[in-house]
């Protein structure tokens, strides 16, 4: 998460303030975060990702819905507001009393990593989602190589499975869905560093 911080924000003024500018950004208890842009590899995964939970769910008839990273997410114990990669809702979209258009009951929550906001989405970003009652998985998707991180929950436990290979198939166990980590990565070219 990077660009300017400001404090002491009301949800009202951070409403007033997001659409004002037409930008997004992330509220935890006061304070607002511009969203930094994102890269292409980035924008490519989250798009892939998206299409393809959209066309699995569909295709098994799921009572769950595919989101992509335009839908906020309030995280309501922690009175915060995010923008993930992606997320799949299942038994009916429910919505913050502060804010309709903001959902408070994802399943499941995707992020894509970059090397400005690893540390982040793994710790304390993971830490706001685990206070979220209806999430069951977690995952990260790393952006210059073919690796998946899957955090599930187990009772009041979490356990991480790592997926790693273009031809490794991912499974969603909270969904009842599989992927190819080539659909999620079709069209991304890593580079070297």
């Amino acid at each position: 998460m990077q660009a300017e911080k400001l404090d002491k924000i009301s949800i009202e003024e951070y409403i007033a303030i997001e659409q004002a500018n037409d930008t997004k950004y992330e509220y935890h208890d006061g304070s607002i975060y511009a969203m930094a842009g994102g890269t292409l590899n980035h924008a490519l995964i989250c798009g892939n990702i998206f299409g393809e939970m959209r066309n699995s769910l569909r295709a098994k008839d799921k009572k769950c819905i595919a989101i992509n990273s335009e839908a906020k997410l309030r995280i309501e114990v922690k009175n915060s507001y995010v923008y993930p990669g992606a997320m799949v809702v299942c038994g009916g979209i429910e919505t913050s009393n502060r804010k309709p258009d903001a959902i408070i009951n994802p399943t499941v929550i995707i992020e894509v990593l970059s090397k400005s906001t690893a540390a982040y989405d793994r710790g304390d970003k993971f830490y706001l989602y685990r206070q979220i009652e209806s999430l069951q998985e977690y995952i990260l998707i790393e952006q210059e190589k073919a690796e998946i991180e899957v955090y599930s929950k187990k009772g009041d436990l979490w356990q991480i499975t790592r997926y790693t290979g273009m031809d490794t198939k991912l499974f969603l166990s909270s969904i009842d869905v599989t992927i190819s980590l080539s659909e999620i990565y079709e069209n991304v070219v890593f580079t070297t560093n």
